[in-house]
């Protein structure tokens, strides 16, 4: 079956995969002593918050055209299968080398790319009637991410 996606969903799986960054970051944040590297994965945590709220918001800008349902959808399964893609795309659970924080930073780093790679897939699948080009917005988001990241663990290395 072939299903197109609305902009709407999108921003939906944006969300979900914002959560699943926050997660991380707590998760390894717990796994380390050095108070200063958990400061800053709860500092990162809280950034994962607020992007999520960045794509709420804009989310609540999408026009009536870039939130039609492509699929008929009575149960409403079609939420839970978004969920499910986000969870297993990007921050999903894995084996991560939590020994030090460069190496937390280098694997944000991979997933905040593994993100943007997600997004430009995805653009092939939101017609440009449902709102394509506002996964632009996304994907310039998310490669902010990996500018804040990388100054992170450039600073590191010094």
């Amino acid at each position: 079956m072939i299903y197109d996606f609305n902009a709407d969903d999108i921003f939906e799986m944006a969300q979900q995969l914002e959560r699943n960054g926050a997660q991380f970051y707590r998760k390894a944040a717990a796994s380390l002593k050095d108070q200063t590297a958990r400061e800053l994965l709860f500092r990162l945590a809280g950034m994962e918050d607020e992007h999520e709220k960045t794509f709420a918001q804009m989310r609540s800008q999408l026009n009536d055209s870039e939130k039609t349902s492509t699929v008929f959808d009575p149960q409403g399964e079609a939420a839970g299968y978004l969920k499910a893609l986000a969870d297993t795309r990007v921050f999903f659970e894995k084996k991560i080398d939590t020994s030090s924080l460069e190496e937390i930073l280098k694997e944000a780093i991979t997933a905040e790319k593994d993100s943007i790679v997600f997004y430009l897939g995805m653009r092939n699948a939101v017609p440009e009637k449902l709102g394509r080009s506002r996964l632009d917005e996304i994907i310039n988001e998310e490669m902010g991410h990996i500018r804040q990241l990388s100054k992170e663990l450039m600073a590191r290395k010094k």
